[in-house]
């Protein structure tokens, strides 16, 4: 028997009750290993660079939520200007979407040194993240202006699991919304944080996009109220592989009214999540360590950390990009290059022809990234 949908929670939010006795034993843990990875975040000085893989592998996992197909090392490979017959099509729109939302979290975190987070600068990432051909007709920046569902791809209404705030209730939802993300009164920030990740989905704003942009505000809302040194922090790996348990937490919500349920499972993430995203940054900062030093001692130059830096930032590249955008003088970039590449530190996966330049992976870099061996 199909269960009929769940509606929208109308008039239910900011929540009246929550059973605080329940979720006092899980805040503690949870801030405590926030705190930790925080720790870390702030002893590096390159943070942005050293991390940057991980962060277009939230990308991906996010973007998988959704529904594509494409891993970190074909995103890359795409950015890298790659050709290959084996990267079809769908997997360049799906990449695409993958550094749309790479873009969409970047100038989000410009505009948070600025100013506060809010509708606009949600708005104004939604813009970037429908950006191309498969975002151009989902109204990019602006609020839906028809009821949406949410179900099996293809369902009508009737078999949809959830449906959505009504459009004429959609804004003034929104400015509640937006009201409680710049209250300061509730008695945990990571509690605040967990109610409003749930709303922003069930209020599901945009036609396109909203499970993306709910997932960035995690990292986002973090780093504003200076739980985080640097909006680094990636969830979706803990939502993917809970997947069912969080569809279901959500609807719980609106269907039960059961927060507390919801920021359970929440404040579990949270401490499973910042534990993981702690154990591979370490990876990567042992791992710079190491290469550095290698690098340091095999090229003799001064441009040595230049380069290293560039490969932590890039792990898949041209030589074109390389010697572009690293600042070192070609010939030295290229005696790099044929260096790392002799000693296998770079992976040649296109040789350069003609007008056509080689590009190198950075295999030990995405294969932490990944948490396997994909090179």
């Amino acid at each position: 028997m199909t269960m009929p949908p769940v509606y929208y929670h109308l008039g239910e939010f900011p929540p009246k009750e929550i059973d605080w006795r329940r979720l006092t034993p899980l805040i503690g843990p949870a801030n405590a290993s926030l705190a930790r990875y925080d720790g870390l975040l702030s002893a590096i000085p390159n943070a942005h660079i050293l991390l940057s893989p991980l962060t277009t592998q939230e990308a991906v996992l996010s973007s998988k939520i959704e529904g594509t197909h494409v891993t970190i090392g074909e995103v890359l490979e795409i950015e890298a200007g790659r050709q290959s017959e084996s990267i079809t099509q769908p997997r360049r729109d799906d990449a695409e979407e993958v550094l749309n939302y790479r873009k969409a979290m970047m100038a989000c975190t410009h505009e948070l040194r600025e100013r506060p987070l809010s509708q606009q600068i949600l708005r104004a990432a939604h813009h970037i993240l429908m950006q191309g051909v498969r975002g151009r007709d989902k109204s990019p920046g602006n609020y839906r202006t028809d009821q949406n569902w949410i179900g099996p791809k293809g369902c009508s209404i009737e078999e949809a699991s959830f449906i959505p705030v009504a459009p004429e209730h959609l804004q003034s939802s929104m400015d509640e919304w937006e009201r409680y993300l710049s209250s300061t009164d509730e008695l945990d920030i990571l509690v605040q944080l967990a109610i409003l990740h749930v709303e922003f989905e069930a209020i599901h704003p945009f036609k396109d996009g909203n499970g993306r942009l709910g997932r960035m505000l995690i990292p986002l809302f973090l780093y504003q109220r200076k739980l985080l040194a640097s909006p680094d922090f990636y969830m979706s790996a803990y939502l993917e592989a809970n997947r069912e348990d969080y569809q279901e937490k959500l609807r719980a919500v609106s269907r039960e009214n059961d927060w507390t349920e919801w920021c359970i499972f929440f404040l579990r993430g949270i401490r499973e999540q910042a534990g993981e995203n702690e154990r591979k940054a370490r990876e990567v900062l042992a791992l710079y360590e190491r290469v550095k030093h290698q690098v340091v001692d095999l090229t003799h130059s001064q441009h040595s950390i230049r380069a290293v830096d560039f490969i932590f930032d890039s792990p898949i590249f041209s030589t074109t990009s390389f010697i572009q955008s690293s600042g070192i003088p070609k010939p030295t970039a290229n005696r790099i290059l044929t260096l790392l590449r002799g000693e296998n530190i770079l992976l040649q996966i296109q040789a350069g022809s003609g007008r056509r330049p080689a590009i190198y992976a950075f295999r030990d870099l995405l294969n932490v990234a990944e948490g396997h061996n994909v090179f």
